[in-house]
């Protein structure tokens, strides 16, 4: 069954204190919950995507197949489906819109959960700020996670990847038309400026020296950066993105006052979990995940060995996603044991 839905919650109080009179989460659930509510997989949307850029791991015989799994998948706000400045009504709308941290997107998927009256995760999982929710997700509920893939991402933003961040903005704010968001017409030269300075990121230097882009359909770099980042983000909301590039500014594990630091939250994260960086990710480096599985009780850190950087765990590359896939089939396979084990006590 499938369903695409979506869920408010009035006078939604942000971590900022911040009360949202509704915030909408869109949603879609494949497959059915089981009748002990067990059966459930969480599976986060990341930067500038929606659930359907998800999909790459699910369906009949795939990883998560809806036959075996009530698969869940979210939208992050800021993604123009999701509460984000585009569709957030006055006095929250446009360059008005709140700070939503990845904290206060988990919470707002809890009350989804518990709505849908799942009673465990058997998997949490994302990509990018995906990885960054899984974390999230992971810390905030240890007793409701029973495994977490968390790949091409980290449980915070590091110094280098807020440069990054912090560069992009710049770029958007360097148009007299912008406005600081309260544009009359789309800052579009502005977006196309920001999709190509966003191109070598992405996807690294072995993407580029292979030429890979041609395995994606485009004949030539040029048409690359031009049909594909180009065209991306001048479709893109600028203000949305701005929204959701905050988000991930603001993503810590560690910073909420329950926990005494980052390392703390870290070890609080008790779920089965592969933390899994591309092995040239430019956005979240190899060392970085190996720094987190260390500090978690019931963790590993297994590098996707891949030259398509961050882009390895977007769903392009059949060889990446192969290997995400055997992740997750593992991590389930261990959450219906330990079900099976539990029943049996």
């Amino acid at each position: 069954m499938r369903t695409d839905q979506t869920f408010r919650v009035t006078d939604f109080i942000l971590e900022s204190g911040t009360v949202l009179p509704e915030a909408v989460l869109a949603y879609e659930t494949l497959g059915s919950l089981s009748p002990d509510g067990s059966n459930a997989v969480i599976y986060c949307s990341h930067f500038g995507a929606t659930h359907e850029q998800c999909k790459f791991l699910v369906g009949a015989g795939a990883p998560l197949d809806p036959a075996r799994h009530f698969i869940v998948l979210t939208n992050l706000t800021g993604n123009g489906l999701s509460s984000s400045p585009n569709n957030t009504p006055a006095p929250f709308s446009g360059p008005d819109f709140p700070l939503i941290t990845v904290r206060d997107n988990v919470r707002l998927q809890r009350a989804l959960v518990d709505h849908l009256e799942v009673r465990r995760a058997a998997l949490v999982l994302g990509h990018s700020m995906g990885a960054l929710q899984t974390f999230e997700w992971a810390a905030a509920y240890p007793d409701f996670v029973a495994a977490a893939l968390p790949f091409c991402g980290a449980a915070r933003v590091s110094e280098h990847n807020r440069a990054f961040l912090e560069s992009m903005l710049s770029i958007l704010a360097c148009d007299p038309g912008y406005r600081e968001g309260r544009y009359d017409a789309p800052p579009t030269g502005a977006m196309k400026a920001v999709g190509r300075a966003w191109a070598p990121w992405a996807p690294t230097h072995g993407f580029y020296r292979q030429r890979a882009w041609e395995a994606l359909g485009f004949d030539s770099l040029q048409a690359f950066l031009i049909d594909y980042w180009e065209a991306t983000f001048a479709s893109f909301d600028a203000n949305n993105m701005v929204s959701q590039i905050r988000t991930w500014l603001a993503a810590d594990i560690g910073a909420h006052p329950y926990y005494e630091g980052f390392e703390a939250a870290l070890a609080s994260i008790t779920a089965r979990t592969i933390v899994m960086p591309g092995a040239t990710d430019a956005y979240f480096p190899q060392e970085d995940s190996e720094f987190e599985a260390a500090h978690m009780p019931n963790a590993e850190c297994r590098p996707i060995p891949s030259d398509w950087g961050h882009w390895a765990g977007s769903g392009r590359n059949p060889g990446d996603n192969a290997f995400i896939g055997d992740a997750v089939r593992e991590l389930l396979d261990l959450a219906v044991s330990h079900r099976l084990d539990l029943a049996q006590e």
